[in-house]
């Protein structure tokens, strides 16, 4: 996020990673190792910044958007020797609908 220019506060401390989780409602099928709070909506893993962007100019009502594991090939997520994987971007909203915002075919 830093080097597409954004301001980014990092909190160290935290020892309950799923009461974090919990508590933004992002549904356990979507956990990922990261979650972020961007103008009120969660990026929870490793969301390309392109769609946080379009995320923040259409503004949705969902809560947030995921993209579950760490697939290979996603944002942060290069490994030498391994292509890169197919992915999605999902959206997830207050009601516990979830929806392809999305995809990543490399």
């Amino acid at each position: 996020m830093r080097a597409n220019g954004y301001t980014v506060q990092e909190i160290q401390a935290v020892s309950d990673l799923s009461a974090i989780k919990n508590r933004w409602q992002i549904p356990q099928e979507l956990w990922s190792c990261h979650t972020a709070i961007v103008d009120g909506y969660v990026i929870e893993g490793h969301v390309p910044v392109a769609d946080i962007e379009r995320l923040l100019r259409e503004r949705p009502d969902v809560i947030g958007l995921a993209v579950p594991g760490m697939p290979i090939g996603s944002p942060g997520m290069d490994v030498p020797g391994s292509p890169p994987e197919p992915y999605q971007v999902i959206a997830f909203d207050r009601n516990g609908r979830q929806f392809v915002f999305a995809e990543y075919h490399p």
